[in-house]
């Protein structure tokens, strides 16, 4: 890509290359790079103003549809279609409103000739019946597009404009893993490592919620370097995973619970324990949860431990 964001290559097996990133598209030769219309403009009703190659569309699209009709008529619409497309899409390229050249900006992530592809683009479309809407739609149908703009230049170029959709945060469900945008959407499957420093959430409609995520782990300060990971609890509340521990936190004062954990840490170094579970849900009391060998050992300590009973010396 140039840095105008144009691609100076093809963009599609069926388009050759053109100059500055464009690319002729009908199988002819391209008209260069640059297209200028010419002629006064037409103003029109209530302040619109009427396409300068109007009037030649229209006589493209009539001329197509008695054409169109004729060879529906005599059976060879079908293998008119096999070789050179839809009629009126042929009848146009003939006179002259073939897509020349194409322009495709705005994408980093995404390849140009999928983004033909997916608009229903070939060397086989013509600029008049192209419909820009439609191909809009299918062009923001691609999760990693966030908007697309397209626009006709007559009598052959086409401008494509989109905004891609950013990696912010990776999400785990059902056990896979998959790319998502700030707003929840998802991207694609983690695929390979290029995307594994994001931050990472768990559990159901946790991927729409990933910015209060990122907050508690803002307000974990100096151990927020610490957290690998949040998992979203039944949609009220946050489990984070910090260096292997699970700190359960309350649905309500998070950050209130996140201020005792860094608290405790700093005093009594509690991360570095034989614990697989801190639980601060309640105000008043930290619930640990021991690692099976350390709970056994706990364990034996307590029988070898004299008690005192009704009885019993001690």
């Amino acid at each position: 890509m140039d840095g105008g964001g144009r691609f100076p290559r093809s963009l599609t097996p069926g388009f050759p290359g053109g100059e500055g990133g464009r690319a002729p598209a009908s199988g002819g030769a391209a008209r260069g790079s640059r297209w200028r219309r010419r002629g006064p403009s037409v103003a029109a009703p209530r302040g619109q103003r009427i396409p300068r190659h109007a009037g030649s569309v229209l006589a493209v699209a009539f001329f197509a549809t008695v054409v169109g009709f004729g060879l529906q008529a005599g059976g060879h619409l079908d293998e008119i279609q096999a070789r050179q497309g839809a009629p009126h899409h042929a009848i146009a390229r003939a006179l002259g409103f073939g897509i020349d050249h194409v322009t495709v900006s705005g994408i980093a992530q995404l390849d140009a000739g999928d983004v033909l592809t997916t608009g229903g683009i070939g060397p086989r479309t013509s600029l008049p019946f192209l419909d820009a809407g439609d191909v809009r739609a299918r062009l923001e149908g691609i999760p990693l597009v966030k908007s697309a703009a397209v626009r006709k230049l007559y009598p052959g170029e086409l401008i494509v404009t989109l905004e891609e959709r950013q990696a912010h945060a990776l999400w785990q469900r059902n056990g896979e893993i998959v790319v998502v945008a700030a707003d929840g959407t998802v991207i694609d499957r983690l695929r390979d490592d290029r995307f594994a420093g994001l931050p990472l959430v768990v559990g159901e409609g946790a991927n729409a919620r990933t910015a209060e995520y990122l907050a508690l782990v803002e307000a974990a300060g100096p151990l927020k370097s610490h957290i690998r990971a949040g998992t979203l609890v039944a949609g009220r509340r946050w489990t984070l995973k910090v260096d292997g521990v699970d700190v359960r936190l309350p649905e309500q004062g998070a950050d209130a619970a996140l201020a005792r954990l860094v608290r405790l840490e700093r005093e009594q170094k509690i991360l570095d324990r034989d614990i697989i579970a801190i639980d601060l849900r309640m105000p008043d009391r930290v619930v640990v949860r021991l690692t099976e060998d350390a709970a056994a050992a706990r364990a034996e300590a307590v029988k070898k431990k004299p008690t005192r009973g009704k009885g019993v010396e001690t």
